[in-house]
């Protein structure tokens, strides 16, 4: 077996596991101190932004229902998160019901709360909060289920995050007066986090250009392979390059020894997860591509596309994450996606050689959205009929047909169905799976791409045999009497398979 090193030319012996490969489908879970307001998945930060918010208002949101961030901070939403109603085995039912074959949750957000049993992060979920090892949990439920097992770690980017914690009002009332990043140990004294350091959660004091320092890059390195050794996963998610980040000129110039820290960390986890599983690499490392030389080698880990797909057929596996609620944490907004156009986006990213990792918002008493769990219940559904042609297949030699563009990159998804006129292909030896995105309505199915194929058998997934024939425009499959809904799969078995 390969033994890795800290640099981008040992990671490159890397290859992905035919686990992830055939599994195609996965359940992500935002869920920790940030579902307590239900605002907005960058709480924690925008929470201090007085003014010029990308996008919401979580500032005026928290002076509406907690006060100034300068006497009521975001630490002090920590002991509000209680999860009274949290259930991981039965939330883990749905998700294995709903076809998801391996379960990522955030083990630590950008907040700095380690949501586990963590000796270097006293902010943590076991002492404070619902008082319980998290992801320990989440992963005996996923274990009972049969779901390979994840997590997701976003603290390498809380240098910058939680900056804004540091500033103070720029006008209006309480114009001047710092907001609780700036409290020390000392202020604890007779409060309810006495004992405990704001600047173990908010870092120390410093301006967002200001290149995170030793200390806190080596307290991220000590906590991310705690978090490895202790949860043994077999996925590993970072919500960007290759840790540590951090924006500005100074960040850029400096990424040498900020990125040692998170090639140690791929070494040490692949390394790892060798011994774990006898010798076999079931790793799989997710980053992401976020400007150019940002990942040297596309081939050493796995490229995660975040709210966005490939536009074209990859040659390495690769992975979308997106979200039902917008907000990533449970805000009650309205949802990104009605249940075909997932099932079709599903579809899509599959044929082009990518997995989904669909995130969950729970509340923050621990419970799923009847409405996600309506969603969950439509994709488990079309699955159980349509599985074959995604669990397990790989690409075929093009990705599909239709009239609908799909752009590719981050942040690019298009929320909406397919057409009927969409067709994606997949294949497994001697099996090619048209799925057709949308309901032709009685017309027949064209599919000009497999017009030189030696198809012996048609069958549509669910019902049986179709009549079939080939044409100058390709082969043409009739549905007769079938009306088989906003997405179907036809099989076309090959002579001599």
């Amino acid at each position: 077996m390969p033994s890795f090193s800290p640099s981008w030319a040992s990671l490159a012996a890397y290859r992905v596991p035919d686990w992830f490969r055939d599994a195609k489908f996965g359940i992500f879970s935002h869920w920790g101190v940030q579902s307590v307001p239900a605002c907005d998945g960058w709480y924690a930060r925008l929470m201090y932004q007085q003014h010029g918010a990308p996008w919401g208002d979580a500032y005026a949101h928290h002076l509406r229902h907690f006060g100034h961030p300068s006497r009521f901070g975001y630490k002090d939403l920590i002991p509000q998160w209680r999860a009274e109603r949290w259930d991981p085995g039965e939330l883990m039912a749905t998700f294995q019901a709903a076809g998801a074959r391996y379960f990522v949750p955030v083990a630590v957000h950008h907040d700095n709360v380690d949501l586990y049993a963590s000796s270097f992060q006293p902010w943590n979920s076991l002492r404070l909060g619902p008082k319980r090892d998290v992801v320990a949990a989440w992963k005996q439920a996923a274990q009972a289920r049969g779901l390979r097992f994840g997590v997701s770690s976003h603290c390498d980017r809380t240098w910058e995050w939680l900056s804004l914690a540091f500033r103070a009002d720029t006008d209006g009332p309480w114009q001047g007066i710092p907001y609780d990043g700036r409290l020390t140990r000392e202020d604890g004294r007779g409060q309810w986090w006495e004992g405990l350091d704001p600047a173990d959660l908010y870092t120390r004091p410093h301006s967002p250009a200001e290149p995170p320092d030793t200390a806190y890059c080596a307290g991220w390195l000590q906590r991310t392979l705690e978090l490895i050794e202790r949860y043994q996963p077999d996925l590993l998610y970072f919500d960007g390059p290759l840790p540590i980040v951090c924006a500005g000129e100074a960040c850029r110039q400096d990424r040498a020894r900020l990125e040692r820290y998170g090639l140690e960390v791929a070494a040490h986890f692949y390394n790892q997860n060798q011994l774990w599983h006898g010798g076999a690499l079931e790793a799989v490392l997710n980053v992401k591509n976020w400007e150019p030389g940002s990942v040297p080698d596309a081939g050493a880990v796995v490229l995660d596309i975040e709210k966005g797909v490939s536009g074209e057929l990859k040659v390495q596996p690769w992975q979308t994450d997106t979200s039902l609620d917008p907000q990533w944490f449970y805000s009650a907004s309205p949802l990104a996606f009605s249940s075909p156009a997932l099932i079709h986006t599903l579809v899509d990213i599959v044929s082009k050689n990518g997995n989904l990792l669909l995130n969950v918002s729970l509340t923050a008493e621990g419970e799923l959205p009847a409405e996600q769990r309506s969603v969950l219940a439509e994709i488990g559904a079309w699955l159980s009929v349509h599985g074959e042609a995604i669990y397990g297949s790989r690409p075929y030699r093009i990705f599909g047909e239709g009239p609908t563009e799909v752009p590719g990159g981050d942040f690019s998804e298009r929320n909406l169905p397919f057409t009927w006129r969409d067709v994606r292909y997949t294949a497994k030896p001697g099996r090619i799976y048209a799925t057709v995105l949308g309901d032709p309505q009685g017309n027949p199915v064209r599919l000009p791409a497999l017009s030189s194929e030696p198809v012996a058998r048609v069958s549509l997934l669910g019902a049986g045999p179709l009549p079939w024939r080939r044409e100058d425009s390709g082969l043409t499959v009739d549905l007769g009497r079938f009306s088989p809904g906003p997405a179907f799969t036809l099989r076309l078995d090959l002579a001599g398979a």
